[in-house]
């Protein structure tokens, strides 16, 4: 494409009133604000504040009329956006090029592609029979099978919500017509699943899995962890099966770990018992019964 037909952008820095007419009727009083006209038609205005949304805009597509100190613009809908221009401090417009678009990270066809090459991160003894198997209302994410030789439905979703289970459902519903696939059990696994998501499935039969995507990516986590009892916390060959100890925390020991030996509580309770056999006996401790 040569450089002259590039799409443009025009940002205009003006004192300047906005008025709307359409489903509504909005008014901006007097004020200096950017105008942003994109190559698409689109025309927004914006203030200093309120992040990346406009007061106003009007999308495309649009036809925007230039007058004396006046914009309008106009849309089939037959909305209006009338810009009264007191004081034009900036106009310029500058060539963007073609866009690449925004590439993303962590996207589900990520978190697939991850699973599909390590099925046993979501259970033991999985294994990948297809990515997206075909249905007729639509393709299962992970179609495996388990270590028993049955067939599992897999559906992948960066956050789990009730959508995707009833999407499974659809899924697990079609796959059991199938005679060869039958009996199939579904397997929700997501980055995060919420607790409205996890009833609907568990009232369904379906297993959640939650899953790390850094760990799947082989990135260490900056979480502070225990280490298995013989592991070396610096380093030095940590073997792969290595697993954060769980720690069970107690509220009444001002939050000191369980180590599974003799208590402060435990210890509580003994001094406890000697202070009763003293009371019953009449001794106090450090004193000797009286004589004679």
């Amino acid at each position: 494409m040569p450089l002259t037909t590039l799409p443009t952008v025009r940002l205009v820095i003006a004192r300047c009133e906005v008025h709307y007419e359409g489903r509504l009727t909005a008014h901006l009083p007097l004020a200096t604000r950017l105008i942003m006209v994109k190559a698409d038609g689109c025309v927004a205005v914006h203030a200093d504040g309120g992040a990346y949304k406009p007061l106003n805009w009007m999308n495309a597509p649009n036809r925007l009329t230039e007058g004396d100190g006046e914009w309008t613009v106009t849309n089939p809908k037959g909305e209006v956006l009338t810009i009264t221009l007191d004081e034009v401090l900036s106009d310029s417009a500058h060539e963007l090029g073609v866009d690449p678009g925004l590439q993303k990270d962590g996207v589900e066809a990520h978190l697939q592609e991850l699973l599909a090459a390590n099925c046993t991160s979501i259970a033991e003894g999985l294994r990948l029979v297809r990515r997206e198997y075909p249905t007729d209302i639509g393709p299962v994410d992970l179609l495996c099978k388990d270590a028993d030789g049955a067939t599992v439905a897999i559906e992948v979703k960066r956050r789990g919500e009730i959508d995707g289970v009833e999407q499974l459902t659809r899924y697990l519903e079609r796959l059991n017509l199938d005679p060869m696939l039958r009996p199939v059990r579904g397997v929700f696994v997501a980055q995060q699943i919420k607790p409205q998501a996890r009833v609907l499935a568990s009232a369904r039969e379906i297993a959640c899995v939650e899953v790390d995507y850094d760990a799947l990516r082989g990135i260490e986590s900056d979480e502070l962890r225990l280490f298995c009892p013989g592991v070396s916390p610096t380093g030095g060959g940590t073997p792969p099966s290595a697993r954060p100890v769980a720690v069970r925390f107690d509220r009444r020991r001002r939050g000191r770990p369980d180590e599974g030996g003799p208590s402060g509580r435990c210890r509580g309770r003994r001094r406890g018992r000697r202070g009763r056999r003293r009371r019953r006996s009449g001794r106090r401790p450090g004193r000797r019964p009286p004589t004679g």
